[in-house]
């Protein structure tokens, strides 16, 4: 946008629950207010605007759909192919991550959600060189913190205060690592020997988290057959699944990965 890591909050809308879509973004995004359009503009690029800037806002309404247009276009090509993955590890993330808030309270959540993070006195603060001389309290929106895994993106935190009622912090999401590994690392012989092909590339594919519908159509097998085989996966230590939603995910473990 203009060399920072700041961009027009309009752009990317704070989800409103976990199972949010692209088309109720897109469709909040066309929906917003002139005013806001022209003010967030205004903080991004201050009083001179660029021409591009300029033209949406002089016409916002036509261009914000003009950009959802486009939005959609490069999420159909870019992302699409790969959101059933990175989807998986999304869904795994909020499941983790629920389940530390809900165990020990937002201190808990928040002792390893980022090295950037703390949760002290009741507040979120950023930590760090990179947070040096700045102010390190992040401020609550009257509607609340909104916590955003991020699979495309910074490796570091990015918080977002302008997003109309909330704030949101968008952190790298648990796994993502290995999202982008999967499937160009292959078991090594020892393992296929010790577990047959379909196990061993099971387990390797499972350094991401994915279904057994994922699995069958990464694999090229039936269902049926990667569900036996996951069971002995299981069985044997070097499988765990989480349930997120109506999905099943599986994930190597420790065990398993020390195998491969």
């Amino acid at each position: 946008m203009n060399g920072g890591l700041s961009w027009p909050e309009f752009l990317v809308p704070a989800p409103r629950d976990s199972g949010d879509s692209l088309d109720n973004d897109l469709d909040a995004l066309r929906r917003t207010p002139e005013a806001r359009v022209r003010a967030s503009l205004g903080r991004i690029f201050g009083t001179r605007l660029p021409a591009t800037a300029a033209a949406l806002a002089d016409d916002p309404t036509s261009g914000l759909r003009e950009i959802a247009t486009e939005l959609r276009d490069a999420h159909d090509r870019l992302v699409l192919p790969h959101w059933p993955r990175m989807r998986a590890v999304l869904e795994a993330d909020v499941g983790f991550r629920a389940r530390r808030l809900t165990a020990g309270g937002a201190e808990r959540l928040f002792a390893d959600l980022h090295p950037d993070l703390r949760w002290r006195a009741d507040r979120v603060t950023l930590a760090g060189e990179r947070w040096r001389n700045r102010n390190s309290v992040v401020t609550r929106g009257p509607g609340g913190l909104v916590l955003m895994p991020v699979v495309l993106g910074s490796p570091y935190v990015l918080i977002k205060k302008n997003t109309s009622t909330q704030t949101t912090i968008r952190y790298p999401a648990r796994g993502t690592g290995a999202l982008w590994a999967a499937g160009t690392r292959s078991a090594g012989s020892s393992t296929v020997r010790l577990l047959g092909r379909t196990r061993a590339d099971l387990l390797s594919a499972l350094s991401s988290p994915a279904t057994t519908t994922d699995l069958a159509r990464a694999l090229g097998v039936t269902p049926s057959a990667v569900s036996q085989h996951l069971k002995v996966l299981r069985d044997s230590g070097l499988v765990t699944r989480e349930r997120s939603g109506r999905n099943v995910l599986y994930l190597t473990t420790p065990l398993g990965e020390r195998l491969l």
